[in-house]
């Protein structure tokens, strides 16, 4: 029985590629100046000013409210809860309901403000492109 043969093409390196020389110049089929090292070094570059970005938003502080100021909800950047303020007044044993409502959306607000404020932050480090895993 006679042997089928296949037809593989196989490319040598060097000759054929396209390319003077037979090698691909760094960087070569990537747009822009996104070749070789370059991209690797922006990368980088984007990775400590995120971290660093990070780290400033665990600094900074937003204030949530409601009912006119009388409930404060005090938040980081991370959206953790610092401080929570009641004026005296708001606090009516007879109408919890009220100070539960208050609370909530006093920190819905906090909660609101905290991530414009990361998404503001961190746009500013990515350009506005959104990269998967970083919850912009």
């Amino acid at each position: 029985m006679a042997k089928k043969s296949k037809n593989i093409r196989r490319r040598r390196s060097g000759a054929g590629s396209g390319f003077a020389g037979g090698k691909a110049p760094a960087g070569a089929g990537l747009p822009g100046s996104l070749g070789g090292g370059n991209l690797m070094s922006q990368v980088r570059k984007m990775q400590e000013e995120m971290e660093k970005a990070q780290e400033e938003l665990g600094n900074e502080e937003v204030v949530g409210s409601s009912g006119g100021g009388m409930v404060e909800i005090v938040m980081d950047g991370h959206q953790a809860v610092k401080a929570v303020r009641l004026k005296p007044e708001v606090v009516d044993p007879d109408d919890v309901e009220m100070l539960q409502d208050l609370l909530l959306a006093a920190l819905n607000d906090a909660t609101e403000k905290a991530k414009a404020l990361a998404d503001e932050r961190l746009g500013d480090v990515t350009g506005g492109v959104n990269i998967p895993g970083l919850g912009l």
